[in-house]
């Protein structure tokens, strides 16, 4: 529960793990937010971001698994995962009914991420007092 204190922040991911510092760092700056107390309203994964969601990451068994990693904090505290449907559609990661509609042979989304539109984000960071930008490099 927060206090009245408290923020709630929304956090946009746009950098893909391994090809950027992104991921890694927001989930640093995640865990510092809920141990001073403070909430996440949101993940917001745009562009590149969204290799986040994708269940095809296989990374050498010496490297942290950033997917798993985010997947178990954002079930851990509640908090929900949303990859722009747009963004992922483009990257080949698709849900169920996205596999199915395009008619693909498979579905790669890791839970607990949704895959939505951008309204979600709108929706997001007029709730809540803080929005940041993890950005990939360009």
């Amino acid at each position: 529960m927060t206090s009245p204190t408290s923020l709630a922040f929304t956090l946009v991911i746009t950098g893909a793990p391994y090809s950027s510092q992104a991921p890694q760092t927001a989930l640093s700056f995640a865990q510092a937010v809920i141990a001073e107390g403070h909430s996440i309203d949101r993940v917001f994964l745009y562009g590149d971001g969204v290799h986040l969601a994708s269940a095809l990451s296989t990374p050498p068994s010496d490297e942290t698994n950033w997917s798993l990693a985010w997947a178990e904090f954002l079930i851990e505290h509640g908090i929900p995962g949303v990859a722009c449907i747009a963004s992922a559609l483009r990257r080949g990661v698709l849900n169920s009914e996205e596999q199915q509609r395009y008619e693909r042979s498979a579905a790669n989304l890791v839970t607990p991420y949704q895959l939505l539109g951008l309204g979600e984000w709108v929706e997001s960071i007029a709730s809540t007092s803080k929005t940041l930008y993890f950005h990939g490099e360009h």
